[in-house]
């Protein structure tokens, strides 16, 4: 028997909004299978809610579950749950969600807003999500019956003008959605969803860590062709971040990041953590030990999966880890969040704000831990990943300290070993204010340059930093603990005791004098390379050395730049010479003696090629120089 069956018209808002969540809003039509199953989790979890508050509720949750029926000749998929169920006035407000008043307000802010995201309140509604299912389906039919209610409610639509409400008797408790599934269109992307292997997939995707039970009945056939069929289980329910960490065993954390990350390596460390109080949320980070072959590459995916209560929502969360750590795998199952109304884009709300910080300094910290503990773990994980978690020191500020601390680079104090900056600092000689790098293509590079000899022979300790990110992220960083930071290759250099520059001084002088003519000359002779000649302080057996400004670009950046197809304009810088070079001196003598000579213009400019080769430089016109050296040589034989 049935009674009370009424129709009732879409509104014309809310028949734009329902075309809207079918073609626009869902860009994988296999999501309306996940919605549906989130809907009944819900209702099983609302169930035993109430169970546990009202003892006279006559219901039984000792087995609560999710049925999956499938119906290939009827071509039919239901999603069938024992849950809370809905009562007639229910199924009125919340599958009528997008009928009711109000939907030319929703659907003005959807078209307002530029990701489709309808109001925050409807997020998590029974009937936003439960829409979806008229993207697979030319026809929906709702039977569904409240916990302690005697009657049922059906509710039916095409998705067209209108849709009908009837209440029925003699229906179990729970809902149950029946699709009448639209044909197979792999063009639109539309599959066979009466095909038990598809419907298996989807679940095990996006469902497979739902607290209840999801059951399809199987058909098996025996060698003799007989044909049996058999209920089984669909999901794991083995969502390992919601267990307490005592109740995990390390296999079962080893065994879910394989699954996670495709790795068959063992992850270097397992980050649980569980963040309780006004927003919940749970996580489970593992951070690998080795990188993936794509971690410096455009194409490159960051490894967190996102889920709202269990229920997948996204690969690949950019919103909660930052670029510099994109090699963190791992789960965030958080309670609630400001998804839009298709769950597949994040709102930039506080909460997403605050998990990502969270999570953050949670392995920062964690590398922080595993550098005190367990040095050879550490320089595992620095090997694979410094390069990337460098970068986050030009756009992290809020971690910058942190990732100073946990940064290790090579300098001239071991040819093996790395150093830390507190490492650094600690060692600093007695009056030293400031940490000096230098940046260049390789160690050896570094080690063969002019600038170091003034930091050799006097023993000061220079970072030798290798990595493209180095020349980004020394421009930025101002200091660490109070040491700034200086490059050897730019600026005045002054590494003398004030007793030494007491005791130097009148000769320094007197060089100065010395040399003023040929410094003025050798800076118009060389003027289209160079903004300037003068005496070095930080040559000890080199005749030259090219240097920068304090605050000059270096070429190394410049060329990196160029590459990215950014338009950088020259820039011209210093040329240095040793006074007590023979060569040096000896140029100074052949310019007093015949400063018309061309052999003296050109050993100028030899000298300043060999200081531009000597740093790793390129020579703008290298037939020249060779041909130059070639004749000199020549004369010398």
């Amino acid at each position: 028997m049935s009674s009370g069956t009424e129709t009732f018209e879409f509104q014309a808002e809310a028949r734009q909004l329902l075309q809207l969540m079918v073609h626009s809003i869902y860009s994988n039509k296999d999501i309306f299978l996940r919605e549906l199953i989130s809907n009944a989790s819900d209702a099983l979890d609302k169930l035993r809610l109430a169970a546990f508050a009202d003892k006279d509720l006559a219901v039984d949750t000792s087995d609560l579950h999710i049925d999956l029926e499938i119906d290939p000749e009827a071509r039919t998929l239901t999603v069938r749950d024992n849950g809370i169920g809905m009562s007639r006035d229910e199924v009125i407000i919340l599958i009528g969600t997008i009928a009711k008043s109000g939907t030319a307000e929703l659907m003005q802010k959807i078209k307002e807003s530029k990701d489709a995201a309808g109001s925050q309140e409807l997020i998590g509604q029974f009937g936003v999500g439960f829409y979806s299912s008229f993207m697979v389906a030319d026809k929906v039919t709702l039977l569904t019956r409240r916990a302690g209610e005697a009657t049922a409610t059906r509710w039916e639509s095409d998705g067209g003008a209108t849709y009908v409400i009837e209440t029925v008797d003699d229906a179990a408790q729970g809902t149950a959605v029946t699709l009448h599934l639209r044909p197979e269109d792999k063009d639109d992307q539309l599959f066979d969803y009466t095909a038990g292997w598809k419907i298996r997939e989807i679940v095990k995707r996006y469902s497979d860590f739902i607290a209840w039970p999801i059951r399809m009945a199987v058909e098996r056939t025996d060698n003799d062709g007989n044909t049996t069929s058999e209920i089984q289980t669909l999901n794991s329910m083995k969502a390992l971040w919601a267990r307490s960490k005592d109740d995990v065993k390390e296999d079962e954390y080893k065994e879910f990041y394989r699954h996670l990350s495709h790795d068959w390596s063992d992850p270097l460390e397992i980050i649980h953590m569980r963040a309780e109080g006004t927003f919940e949320y749970e996580s489970l980070l593992f951070i690998p030990s080795r990188a993936p072959f794509d971690l410096f590459t455009r194409s490159a995916k960051r490894g967190v999966q996102l889920y709202v209560k269990r229920v997948f929502i996204m690969d690949d969360c950019q919103e909660l880890m930052p670029e510099y750590l994109r090699f963190v795998k791992g789960v965030v199952d958080a309670q609630d969040l400001s998804l839009n109304i298709s769950r597949e884009i994040l709102q930039q709300d506080r909460h997403i704000q605050l998990m990502r910080r969270r999570l953050v300094k949670k392995v920062l910290s964690t590398v922080k831990d595993i550098m005190a503990s367990d040095a050879e773990r550490y320089q595992t994980f620095w090997s694979e990943f410094g390069r990337a978690v460098k970068e986050g020191l030009l756009d992290d500020h809020d971690n910058q300290k942190t990732i100073l601390d946990i940064s290790s680079f090579a300098s001239t104090r071991d040819p093996e070993e790395l150093t830390t900056l507190a490492q650094y600092v600690e060692r600093m000689k007695e009056g030293q204010t400031e940490i000096y790098y230098s940046t260049g293509e390789s160690r050896s590079t570094i080690e063969n340059s002019p600038h170091l000899e003034a930091f050799r022979a006097k023993g000061y300790e220079v970072l030798l930093l290798t990595d493209p990110v180095d020349e980004m992220w020394v421009q930025s960083v101002q200091d660490y603990d109070g040491k700034r930071f200086q490059s050897i290759a730019k600026g005045q250099v002054d590494l003398d005791t004030d007793e030494e520059k007491a005791n130097a001084g009148p000769e320094r002088e007197q060089q100065e004098k010395d040399f003023a003519e040929l410094l003025s000359w050798m800076a118009g002779q060389l003027g289209e390379n160079v903004k300037e000649v003068r005496l070095s302080s930080r040559l000890t057996t080199s005749p030259a050395c090219i240097v920068g400004d304090a605050h000059d670009m270096t070429p190394t950046l410049e060329k990196m730049y160029r590459a990215m197809g950014q338009e950088m304009p020259t820039v011209k810088r210093i040329l240095e010479l040793n006074p007590t070079h023979p060569l040096v001196t000896g140029l100074r003598e052949a310019h007093g003696q015949r400063k018309e000579d061309v052999a003296v213009a050109e050993t100028a400019e030899l000298l300043y090629g060999m200081a531009l080769l000597a740093e790793g430089g390129e020579l703008s016109d290298p037939a020249r120089f060779t041909r130059l050296l070639a004749d000199r040589l020549a004369r010398t034989l």
